[in-house]
């Protein structure tokens, strides 16, 4: 298994519960702080592909989605546009990242994480 990378932010709950079920199960990692180092273009078009939807990428309750009307704005954005927008403000990624196995996904759900994980 290749080295698990988990952006995450230390005050997030969501992520505070995903390291803890990866710390329950054994299952080491790299933590990375998503707002310092928010995830390569790369990476990010990895969890595209295994989300299948741009919006899935965003923090949809960040103040800044909020600020900058990503809510009305994202349709008419570029892929590219949006990977640009993610890469200078790490609080717009969903959080917790997650790069493994070749693949990239955001958002914790237990049950996701352990099909992709395993």
């Amino acid at each position: 298994m290749s080295v698990i990378k988990v952006y995450c932010y230390s005050k997030c709950g969501t992520c505070r519960k995903a390291i803890k079920w990866l710390a329950e199960r054994d299952i080491s990692f790299e933590e990375k702080a998503i707002r310092e180092t928010p995830p390569s273009p790369s990476e990010l078009k990895l969890a595209l592909q295994t989300e299948g939807s741009l919006r899935k990428l965003l923090n949809t309750s960040s103040q800044d989605y909020r600020e900058l009307g990503l809510k009305d704005k994202l349709d008419g954005l570029t892929q590219k546009e949006v990977f640009s927008l993610l890469q200078q403000n790490g609080n717009l990624v969903k959080r917790p990242f997650v790069v493994a196995n070749g693949k990239a996904w955001a958002g914790f759900d237990p049950d996701k994480w352990a099909a992709l994980l395993s």
